[in-house]
């Protein structure tokens, strides 16, 4: 069975899917030109927007007609503009966990997690202060505290140089792996995709604004 599934989706002027499956516990690239809706198609898994037309099914259910608060348990998403709440890194580590009814952790495994980011800040540190690389490597850290199966990511590393951002992406693929997990992310980087993707979504073939063009 299909991690996804999408049938005959269509996004008002920006997608049109007849048939797509993804499959589960891989490494699932999208690439893809600007504008070409990879990020609405992100949202789409996430049920964070919904289709115009079509359906798409998680595990062989209606995501439509599924609990999105369990949806989102099963499901968490990393945009590439990160939430950051008020308060400090330690705050924001555990307001995912808090949020998801799961036990928070103690301070060794925050600062553990940490260090699997390169994120070098004291759990006291205010989260409002970090740039923008930081505050996206501290989503990621709070992203891997939650039990989800199923971690979407929509350009992880924008913010990052290329050193950095190469040490994060190849720890977070890891971490997949070992955890039996099933990414799907966004990039613009090709020469990263095909490095780590089990799996390419070319996303230009599903856009009519690249169709169109």
């Amino acid at each position: 069975m299909a991690l996804f599934r999408a049938e005959n989706i269509k996004v008002k002027g920006i997608i049109e899917i007849n048939k797509l499956e993804i499959p589960a516990q891989q490494i699932v690239c999208i690439v893809g030109k600007s504008g070409s809706g990879k990020s609405t198609f992100l949202r789409l898994l996430n049920h964070l927007d919904s289709p115009d037309e079509g359906t798409i099914f998680y595990q062989g259910e209606n995501m439509q007609k599924m609990n999105p608060i369990e949806l989102r348990r099963s499901i968490t998403m990393v945009p590439q503009t990160p939430v950051i709440f008020s308060g400090s890194v330690e705050d924001n580590l555990k307001i995912g966990q808090k949020l998801s009814g799961i036990d928070v952790v103690n301070e060794l495994k925050l600062k553990e997690t940490l260090e699997k980011v390169f994120l070098h800040k004291s759990l006291d540190a205010p989260a409002e202060d970090l740039s923008g690389g930081e505050k996206q490597r501290l989503a990621l850290a709070r992203a891997m505290l939650l039990q989800a199966d199923v971690f979407l990511l929509d350009e992880p590393s924008s913010a990052l140089d290329s050193d950095t951002a190469a040490k994060v992406i190849d720890m977070f693929i890891e971490f997949i792996k070992t955890q039996n997990k099933s990414l799907i992310m966004i990039t613009h980087d090709l020469e990263l995709a095909r490095r780590v993707a089990d799996v390419t979504i070319e996303m230009d073939q599903y856009s009519k604004t690249s169709l169109n063009s």
